[in-house]
């Protein structure tokens, strides 16, 4: 191993070992800052919504939007981990990423319309709508000649995707991230479209 150079699948002991690079320290700061601080304030967001008592105000329409939203996040997100960062993958980050955007302001401006956003709500979706465009474009900086290709419409030779020898990170880090996502995220926000569904048809008056 060259000095300095650190595969990111290395022991922590040899991270520890070794003089990080500028792309080790980026990928540390992908795996381990940003990702835990988007699903976390996620979770938070959870619980501003129930204590607003979304059910009985926005409801399953907006419940739906933050479902819409993990996906349009989650999708690039569990890519990057398992494929190769190629043209395609970038296109269908790009895509999530804009229709995630368009969908995040639909969901405010119902939000704003039916019931109220606190400030500290304000503030988790200042963190919420920011970090997927920090994580978009360390990617890029990281994959820097596949995204020239992207943008420059060179795909003819990477419209495919393309499995990693093994995820990226050790297998300790998906195991870890994926049981946070499950617990802080996906259950939370699975109770809440429940929950939501669940109150709107209880309220809705039967066909004659």
């Amino acid at each position: 191993m060259q000095c300095g150079v650190v595969s990111p699948n290395a022991p922590l002991e040899d991270l520890a070992m070794t003089e990080p690079t500028v792309d080790t320290l980026t990928l540390g700061l992908i795996q381990f800052v940003l990702l835990p601080m988007w699903v976390i304030c996620g979770s938070l967001d959870y619980v501003c919504h129930r204590l607003t008592k979304i059910e009985k105000t926005s409801g399953f329409r907006e419940s739906l939007h933050h479902a819409v939203m993990g996906f349009q996040v989650g999708i690039p997100l569990w890519m990057g981990i398992f494929f190769e960062i190629n043209v395609l993958v970038l296109l269908v980050s790009f895509v999530c990423f804009v229709t995630h955007e368009w969908t995040a302001h639909k969901d405010m401006v119902l939000a704003d319309e039916t019931r109220e956003v606190t400030i500290w709500e304000q503030h988790l979706h200042s963190y919420l709508a920011t970090i997927p465009f920090y994580l978009l474009t360390l990617i890029a900086c990281r994959n820097w000649d596949q995204f020239i290709r992207t943008i420059t419409f060179q795909w003819s030779e990477d419209l495919q995707f393309t499995w990693r020898p093994e995820p990226l990170g050790t297998a300790t880090y998906v195991w870890w991230y994926a049981t946070l996502m499950l617990v802080v995220a996906v259950i939370p926000y699975t109770e809440e479209l429940i929950r939501c569904w669940r109150f709107r048809k209880r309220c809705t008056p039967p066909k004659t």
